[in-house]
Formats: C-alpha cells, sequence, structure tokens
C-alpha cells in the first residue's frame, strides 16, 4: 500500500566533514496522499537542492577542541584531569569554524562541553601514533617494528590510520567502541575523543552521552549525523506543505 523510492546520500555532500554514504528509504501511503509518486519526487528533489557547495574538513570540527593526551592509566574509568579530559568543561566558541558554528545554533561564547575525554592506551599504541604522518596506515615503514599486526597488513592495513586535517573523515563507526587505532589523531598521539566523533558527526556540543567509553562510541557511530537528518526530515515537510497549498 506504499509508494517508495531509496536515496543514497554521503554526508560530506551536505557541509558534513565526513566520507559517510548511507541509503535511505521514503515510502509514502497511498490511501492517504494521492499522487504519492510526484510527493516522492518533490521530496528528492528538494533534497538534491539542499547540498552543501561548501565542504568542511575534519580540522573544521575538532581544531579548536582543548588538546588531550592519552589516558595511561588501565582500567581507570572515572578519571579527569587536565592530561586526558573532563566528563564536562565549559569551552570557549570564538576560535570557531563556521561549521562549529552552524552546529552550535550559531553561539560564540562558552557553553557545556560533554565528553571530551582521551580513552587509555598502551604506550606501544601511543609511540605508533606519534610516528605515523597524517594520511598514513598500518603498511608504513616507519612502524614497522612495533606493529604488532603486521602479518595481517594484507587485510587489515587500516588497523592504524592517522586521520587528515584537511580531508573529510572517514566513516565514524560503531567498531570505535573497541579502540580508535583506526581514528588517530591528526596532530594529537591518541584516538579521536567521543566528542570529537560527535562533532564530526554534527552533534551539538551540550548533547549528552552517556554510558562507559564503549557505549559512548556505540551511539554516536551507529547515528545518522542530526545535520543530514534535518535535510531529509525538513525536504519531507516541505514537500508536504507545498502539496497542501496546492490543493488548497
Amino acid at each position: 500500500g506504499f509508494d517508495a523510492q531509496h536515496m543514497i546520500l554521503n554526508a560530506k555532500e551536505f557541509g558534513i566533514p565526513q566520507n559517510r554514504k548511507r541509503v535511505f528509504f521514503v515510502g509514502i501511503n497511498r490511501k492517504r496522499i494521492l499522487n504519492s509518486k510526484k510527493l516522492l519526487a518533490d521530496i528528492f528533489l528538494e533534497v538534491e537542492q539542499r547540498k552543501n557547495i561548501e565542504k568542511s574538513t575534519l580540522g573544521d570540527a575538532i581544531n579548536d577542541l582543548p588538546k588531550l593526551k592519552a589516558h595511561n592509566k588501565r582500567n581507570d574509568t572515572k578519571f579527569n584531569n587536565s592530561r586526558s579530559g573532563y566528563s564536562l568543561i565549559l569551552h570557549n566558541l570564538k576560535s570557531q569554524s563556521s561549521y562549529v558554528k552552524s552546529i552550535n545554533n550559531g553561539s560564540n561564547k562558552s557553553i557545556p562541553l560533554f565528553n571530551h575525554k582521551a580513552r587509555y592506551n598502551n604506550e606501544r599504541d601511543i609511540e605508533i601514533f606519534s610516528l605515523l604522518n597524517q594520511g598514513e596506515n598500518s603498511l608504513s615503514e616507519k612502524i614497522a617494528h612495533l606493529n604488532p599486526y603486521t602479518n595481517r597488513n594484507g587485510i587489515f592495513k587500516d588497523k592504524y590510520f592517522k586521520l587528515e586535517s584537511k580531508k573529510v573523515c572517514k566513516t565514524i563507526t560503531a567498531h570505535m567502541r573497541y579502540d580508535c587505532n583506526m581514528y588517530i589523531h591528526p596532530s594529537q598521539g591518541r584516538g579521536l575523543t567521543a566528542r570529537e566523533a560527535a562533532r564530526v558527526q554534527s552533534f551539538p556540543d551540550n548533547y549528552v552521552f552517556l554510558g562507559n567509553f564503549q557505549r559512548l562510541y556505540q551511539q554516536i557511530g551507529n547515528a545518522v549525523p542530526p545535520k543530514l537528518a534535518n535535510v531529509i526530515g525538513t525536504s519531507i515537510k516541505k514537500a508536504l506543505n507545498k502539496k497542501c497549498d496546492e490543493s488548497i
């Protein structure tokens, strides 16, 4: 009883600093809305027109955040310190990029910043993180003497990957709950924090994620980027309003 179509959207085409390609399905009940195929076409056209010419980079998303070092105490889940971060701090947005401004409703003041804490890493991984250049992965000769996964490089070359500040981020996924070795900060010897991953996903800084590290990254990685969800929802609403106006 539905007319339905799908669209494949990449978050980076909507001003989100992430290469995230996902399929979305839109279905319309034929009994409730006449000429549902026309409405589908209008929705898809509206989404297409909302693509953002201005591209955002990983650096745009995270460069203003406080610098941190990897946490170096195993099984210490309740830490809060200036070295590895706090569950909550006040963060000044004066040096924000236009992207950060867009996800924080234009604020340029001090706002609550949640979940910006670096997770634990052993000394070997911390050294690997520091040796890699941006864009390098497990195949780099610089880390051959330290890499414990050399025998799996053929299928696991991105077990370690240092992100590039001036490019979009690789897809944020729930796999980050295991480790962030594939998401090494471009200039700091650690993986991305949950807040940095949330920034890439376009969550505002005052959005709170609850749970342990694993839960935080799982929630963030499984989410549809709010900024993209807004594009889809707004496009559906505009097409419905247009149809209502035409029927009056």
